[in-house]
């Protein structure tokens, strides 16, 4: 079975990461804590984060689109709601394999527990919402 994809919802939850990274990250939100934390220079010129944000594009679509094929394979398994199939999923993958990983590799490296907090609760909100815009327009046929 090759799972059931809508590509439009997907391309709106990347932009969606991109406009929680914004939010989640300005200066007057968490952007100043998290940047003491990470030791990042905020005042860096913006040429440097050319990179980081390509790589944020890509690394969110794929995100999305597991997001998306996960959702629709979980909603053919337990049937129901699309939408709290998608989010359901979207909190179980995040706790499963990014807040584990996050927390295993950020003990290793020493981070702040600080730290990694405001990164997993960064990517919950983030792979949340993404699962609110794939829950709210499933893929035709669903």
């Amino acid at each position: 079975m090759v799972p059931e994809i809508n590509y439009w919802a997907v391309l709106i939850a990347t932009a969606s990461s991109m406009v929680v990274g914004s939010i989640w990250y300005a200066p007057k939100v968490f952007g100043t804590r998290w940047s003491k934390l990470a030791g990042v220079d905020m005042n860096r010129p913006g040429a440097t984060a050319i990179v980081p944000i390509i790589t944020t594009v890509i690394v969110s679509f794929i995100t999305a689109w597991v997001l998306a094929g996960a959702s629709s394979i979980a909603w053919h398994f337990y049937e129901g709601s699309y939408f709290w199939a998608a989010v359901v999923t979207s909190v179980a993958l995040w706790a499963g394999f990014t807040a584990a990983r996050f927390i295993t590799h950020d003990a290793f490296e020493g981070r702040s527990t600080k730290l990694t907090t405001l990164n997993i609760a960064h990517e919950l909100v983030t792979v949340v919402v993404m699962a609110v815009i794939i829950g709210v327009w499933p893929p035709a046929g669903i």
